[in-house]
């Protein structure tokens, strides 16, 4: 299924999108599992993927978003 074009309009509140408040609910959920280390990004991708259809281009464009190493 592809993403909605609805899903990638950033909210007035905070600027995310919904697809980028997904991945950072997975990354906070699956940060749980793993304390005191770093989520791999193979398993936040699997974890994200159950809740959006997204490419891996387009999750790593997203992380780097988020993570402000954007090019």
């Amino acid at each position: 299924m592809p993403l909605d074009p609805n899903d990638l309009i950033p909210d007035v509140r905070d600027g995310l999108t919904r697809v980028e408040r997904v991945v950072l609910y997975c990354l906070h959920e699956t940060q749980k599992e793993f304390p005191g280390r770093n989520v791999p990004t193979a398993t936040l991708y699997g974890r994200v993927v159950e809740h959006v259809d997204l490419s891996v281009p387009q999750f790593q464009k997203i992380l780097q978003r988020l993570t402000g190493r954007g090019v």
